[in-house]
């Protein structure tokens, strides 16, 4: 069954009321309490809440982090959505299709033309070199030999491990493991990137190389993003809307500044109280209006640029500097007595 109100919209992803419940009579119990759910009531009865009600949508193109604390459910809702485990209640649609009516080779072809998955734990196959832990779901779909190499070997200069294409898995770092699954991920030309806690095992350094490279791959490729991560700075950089989950409740879906500047609850304003304004405001929120004024810097910023990426560079112009937008055109000017208020002052956290 498609969701015909989808087809007017760019909607890739939609859920519905969904639940997962874990233990015995999940389905009666949930019925029973016309869909109220309780944990602590649940959990007496033998049942473990993993998502509770869970509605949203996710947009062609968009980057949505799922975000909270262990046991918050936003693993389980991410495999709920690619069906790795069946919800206990709802709708999942995936491009207007009801993902919940596929039968077993139904889910299997849509997992293997649409999805990609990343997670933790990298699951590379160890006697296979990075070469062929890309070909390999290439081959699962009966691609023959020469062509899942050649699209391998494309996916190995996209990633950035040319050179290592015929090592083996215990002979590359975390993050070079990391990227063989990204790889491996994106060797399909998947249409939905489902990544669960990817960079969270790898040393700091290499997380923000990776993190880094997510979204110079994201650039070009565009997918349609679910990222789970229990680090809030994490999803700060990569979301283009962040969904704080508790008790495997959405306490807010909203865009990284609406998250930390209008927190809807008091659970998430915990999560935002010590977050740094300057990591989520743009320059368009702070800068003065356009005036005729001649005597600029050279150097342009955009009005969408996050305070913080260019704070830097705009502290080290001894001019004012121009604003534009997507067009280039002028639209504000911003200075560096600004910048330095808006880091330094007394206020900044207001």
């Amino acid at each position: 069954m498609e969701d015909k109100d989808m087809k007017n919209k760019d909607t890739v992803i939609k859920c519905d009321s969904v639940y997962k419940i874990f233990g015995p009579n999940a389905e009666k119990m949930l019925e029973q309490n016309s869909g109220h759910v309780d944990p602590k009531v649940f959990q007496k009865k033998g049942c473990i809440v993993g998502v509770n009600n869970a509605s949203f949508e996710v947009g062609k193109g968009e980057r949505l982090v799922v975000m909270g604390l262990s046991g918050s459910g936003k693993s389980t809702l991410l495999r709920c959505i690619s069906r790795l485990t069946e919800a206990t209640a709802g709708k999942i649609y995936i491009d207007g299709q009801d993902l919940l009516a596929l039968k077993g080779k139904e889910i299997i072809e849509l997992r293997r033309s649409k999805m990609g998955m990343v997670f933790q734990s990298f699951a590379l196959l160890p006697h296979k070199t990075v070469l062929e832990n890309i070909a390999f779901p290439l081959q699962i779909k009966g691609i023959k030999t020469s062509e899942s190499i050649d699209k391998a070997l494309e996916m190995v200069k996209l990633v950035g491990l040319e050179g290592r294409e015929n090592y083996f898995p215990r002979e590359l770092s975390g993050g070079q493991q990391q990227r063989v699954g990204i790889a491996r991920s994106l060797a399909v030309e998947p249409d939905i990137w489902f990544l669960d806690e990817p960079f969270s095992a790898l040393d700091p350094l290499i997380r923000k190389e990776m993190q880094d490279e997510f979204l110079r791959l994201q650039s070009s490729l565009k997918k349609t993003i679910m990222f789970v991560t229990h680090d809030f700075d994490e999803a700060l950089k990569l979301a283009d809307r962040i969904a704080i989950m508790k008790d495997g409740i959405i306490e807010q879906l909203d865009s990284p500044a609406n998250i930390v500047l209008n927190p809807a609850t008091e659970y998430v304003k915990k999560f935002t109280q010590e977050v740094p304004r300057e990591k989520v405001l743009k320059i368009e929120s702070v800068m003065d209006e356009r005036n005729d004024e001649k005597n600029l810097s050279d150097f342009t910023v955009s009005k969408d640029a996050i305070i913080e990426t260019v704070a830097e560079k705009i502290l080290g112009q001894e001019k004012s500097v121009a604003v534009i937008d997507d067009n280039n055109n002028a639209v504000g000017i911003i200075n560096s007595e600004k910048i330095i208020r808006i880091l330094f002052g007394k206020n900044k956290s207001e």
